[in-house]
C-alpha cells in the first residue's frame, strides 16, 4: 500500500527524504517584517516549510480565560486575551507573508485552532492544514478541516491509540490526505517521554497515510533516529535568537540547529545505500596500508614446499591477498624468494607440478 502526501508540488513518501517544517508559531512576536526574517532563515536552512498559528481568540477562550491577568515574563498584554491578540496576525499580514513566502520560494501553512479560523485560512486558499495535539478528540474541527480537500497533519501528543484511530476513521473518509504525527506535548518533553517506536505502531496501524514526527525536543537527533523508524515529515520549533522574548524561544532550534538538522537528515538518506555491500574508490588509500598481502617469512631456496611458518601477512596491500593462504600451503616456489618479497600464484606451482 503506498503512502503519499502531496503538499503544494511535492511528495512526501515511504521512498522521499524526510519534509522539514519550521513551526515559526509566535516567535515572530506579532511582527511581521521578523516573522519575514524567520520565513527567509527556514529557507536558507534548507527547510521545505514554514508554519504559523492561527486564532480566534475570542471565540476560541472563554471570557474568563480571555479576561484573566497574564504576567508571565513571557506576556505581551495584561491579561491573556491581549497577549495573545498582540500575536496574532488578520488578513493583511497573512496576505503579504503568503507572498512573500511564495517570492523566497517555501511552503507557508498555518495550525486552524477553531472554526473560525480555519475559515480564516481556507479564504486564503493556504495549501495544507496543521492540527494540533490538544484538538486530537475535537471531531467537528477535524471534519471541518478535512472538507476542505488540502493535506492534513494531525499532531497526537497526549492522545491514546484509541484516540488516534477515532481521528484517523473521522478524517479518511473525507480526506485521505492525512499525516499522523507521533508527538509528545511538553514543551520541552523528557527524552524519556518521546517513545519514538509509536513511530512504528502507527505504520503498522495506519499503512495508507504518512507517518510524521512533531519534535519538541530542543536537540536535532531525534528527527533522525525518527526517520529511520519511518518518519517521513518533521516539525520543529524556530527562532532567531533562543533568548528572545516569549514561551516556545527556549526548545526552539536557532538556524545553526535546523540547518544542521536539515544537513543530517539529507545525509540519512544518502548514507541508506541500496543494500548492497560493494568496495569504493574512497577506500582504495586506506585499505593499501591497512590491508595485507602474503610474504616470504624468509630467504626460501628454489622448490621449496610451503609451510605455514613461510608465510607471513605484511603491509602495504599490493599483493596475493590473504585469502589465499590456504591455497599456498603445500606448493613449491618456483625460483628463490628473499624474506618480505611477495608470494603470487604465478611464482608458486603445485608440488605435483615441480
Amino acid at each position: 500500500m503506498t503512502r503519499e502526501l502531496h503538499i503544494d508540488g511535492v511528495t512526501v513518501s515511504d521512498e522521499s527524504p524526510c519534509y522539514v517544517i519550521a513551526e515559526i508559531g509566535h516567535n515572530h512576536q506579532g511582527d511581521v517584517e521578523k516573522c519575514k526574517e524567520l520565513f527567509d532563515a527556514a529557507k536558507d536552512c534548507g527547510a521545505n516549510a514554514v508554519k504559523l498559528q492561527k486564532r480566534d481568540n475570542k471565540s476560541l477562550f472563554t471570557r474568563v480565560m480571555y479576561a484573566s491577568p497574564y504576567t508571565s515574563e513571557h506576556a505581551f498584554g495584561d491579561t491573556y486575551g491581549t497577549h495573545r491578540e498582540a500575536l496574532e496576525f488578520g488578513r493583511d499580514e497573512y496576505v503579504e507573508l503568503m507572498a512573500h513566502a511564495e517570492e523566497i520560494g517555501i511552503t507557508f501553512f498555518a495550525t486552524a485552532f477553531d472554526m473560525p479560523s480555519a475559515d480564516f485560512l481556507a479564504d486564503l486558499q493556504i495549501p495544507a492544514y496543521k492540527m494540533a495535539s490538544g484538538d486530537l478528540r475535537s471531531i467537528p474541527l477535524l471534519r471541518h478541516v478535512a472538507s476542505f480537500g488540502k493535506p492534513m497533519i494531525v499532531s497526537t501528543g497526549g492522545g491514546t491509540m484509541d484516540d488516534v484511530k477515532r481521528a484517523y476513521d473521522e478524517i479518511m473518509p473525507i480526506n485521505p490526505q492525512l499525516c499522523i504525527m507521533q508527538c509528545t506535548a511538553g514543551y520541552p518533553p523528557e527524552f524519556s517521554e518521546l517513545n519514538l517506536k509509536v513511530i512504528e505502531t502507527y505504520r503498522e496501524a495506519f499503512p495508507d497515510v504518512v507517518i510524521g514526527f512533531s519534535s519538541h525536543d530542543s536537540g536535532i537527533a531525534m528527527p533522525l533516529i525518527a526517520y529511520m523508524l519511518g518518519s517521513r515529515m518533521v516539525e520543529k520549533h524556530f527562532t532567531l535568537n533562543r533568548a528572545m522574548k516569549g514561551s516556545d524561544h527556549a526548545f526552539s532550534l536557532e538556524p545553526g540547529g535546523l540547518r544542521r538538522l536539515v544537513r543530517d537528515l539529507h545525509r540519512t538518506v544518502e548514507s541508506l545505500g541500496d543494500g548492497v555491500k560493494r568496495a569504493y574508490p574512497s577506500e582504495e588509500r586506506p585499505l593499501y596500508k591497512m590491508a595485507k598481502k602474503l610474504v616470504a617469512a624468509r630467504d626460501l631456496p628454489p622448490g621449496h614446499v610451503l609451510t605455514e611458518e613461510d608465510i607471513v601477512m605484511k603491509t602495504p596491500n599490493d599483493g596475493l591477498s590473504p585469502q589465499h593462504y590456504d591455497e599456498l600451503i603445500g606448493r613449491r616456489v618456483v625460483s628463490a624468494m628473499k624474506a618480505d618479497e611477495a608470494f603470487s600464484l604465478e611464482n608458486t606451482v603445485a608440488a605435483s607440478a615441480a
